[in-house]
């Protein structure tokens, strides 16, 4: 089974670690799977040996009202479907200061919408400051990029008028 608690997966890459292999880290949201997530992740993969995954938890999810679509288990499950996905698990914070701490990962990866580290919430910064502490690099993928929620509001949210009228 692919995904794991952050504890077991903590005890997982110590030993992927002693055995030499490359761990990279990916972290996110990823509410409505498309096909940039899938895109990141098989670039996120060829970084390195392993590849894990980190799923924000729905309680934490900060996208708006009536998000996540999908509740943090069907979210994982999915991810941990992909055949680059080696290990899945649901952070247990709002970033991933926490888990790149506990899981210190060779590398974290995140898209190339975060090059310039920056953005709106200031969680890249503060990711890239422990990515220092732990003595890790991050790298950026340069794929297809997608918003899911710009997706959802275009496809799947009814548009009202202003008559009301859908």
């Amino acid at each position: 089974m692919k995904i794991k608690s952050l504890k077991e997966l903590s005890l997982i890459i110590q030993k992927l670690k002693s055995e030499g292999k490359k761990v990279v880290l990916c972290h996110g949201c990823f509410d409505l799977m498309h096909p940039g997530h899938i895109k990141y992740f098989q670039a996120a993969k060829k970084m390195g040996d392993v590849l894990l995954v980190t799923v924000t938890p729905d309680v934490y999810v900060d996208k708006g009202q009536d998000r996540p679509v999908f509740n943090e288990n069907l979210r994982a499950e999915c991810i941990a479907a992909l055949e680059c996905v080696d290990y899945v698990s649901i952070n247990k914070w709002p970033t991933a200061e926490e888990t790149l701490r506990l899981l210190k990962p060779d590398i974290y990866v995140k898209g190339q919408e975060f090059e310039n580290l920056e953005d709106k919430t200031g969680k890249i910064q503060k990711e890239y400051k422990v990515l220092q502490e732990i003595g890790a690099e991050m790298r950026f993928t340069h794929e297809i990029v997608f918003s899911s929620t710009q997706l959802i509001n275009k496809y799947f949210l009814k548009k009202q008028d202003a008559n009301g009228t859908i």
